[in-house]
C-alpha cells in the first residue's frame, strides 16, 4: 500500500508564504513524476507544478516566479513553497506521485488527501 500524506496548509493574508510539504510512504520501489494540484470551490483541479526525479520542473503560468517546487528523492517528498501569495490562490492542494511499487510493474498514479490553503485578510 502506498500513501501520501500532506501537510503545511492554513489560512495566510494576501503577500504572505506557505510551505507544502507531502512524504510518500510504504511499498515504493521508485517514484518517477511528482507534483501539486489545485482545486477552488466550483472549478476544475488545475496543475500547480511538476517536478521530474531528475529535478526537470514545470509551473503553471498562474505561479511563475511565486511558486518553487523541489524534491528530496531520499525520503520520498515533495514540497511546494509559495510566496506572494494572492486570494486566487485559495484551494484545496492536492500531491500527485507517479510510483512503481516493484522493479517490473509499471507506474501508477497516486494522491494526497489535500491541504486546505486560504488566502485572506
Amino acid at each position: 500500500q502506498v500513501q501520501l500524506v500532506e501537510s503545511g496548509g492554513g489560512l495566510v493574508q494576501p503577500g504572505g508564504s506557505l510551505r507544502l510539504s507531502c512524504a510518500a510512504s510504504g511499498s515504493i520501489f521508485s517514484i518517477n513524476a511528482m507534483g501539486w494540484y489545485r482545486q477552488a470551490p466550483g472549478k476544475q483541479r488545475e496543475l500547480v507544478a511538476t517536478i521530474t526525479s531528475g529535478g526537470s520542473t514545470n509551473y503553471a503560468d498562474s505561479v511563475k516566479g511565486r511558486f518553487t517546487i523541489s524534491r528530496d528523492n531520499a525520503k520520498n517528498t515533495v514540497y511546494l513553497q509559495m510566496n506572494s501569495l494572492k486570494p486566487e490562490d485559495t484551494a484545496v492542494y492536492y500531491c500527485n506521485a507517479d510510483i512503481r511499487r516493484t522493479g517490473w510493474g509499471r507506474f501508477y498514479s497516486y494522491w494526497g488527501q489535500g491541504t486546505q490553503v486560504t488566502v485572506s485578510s
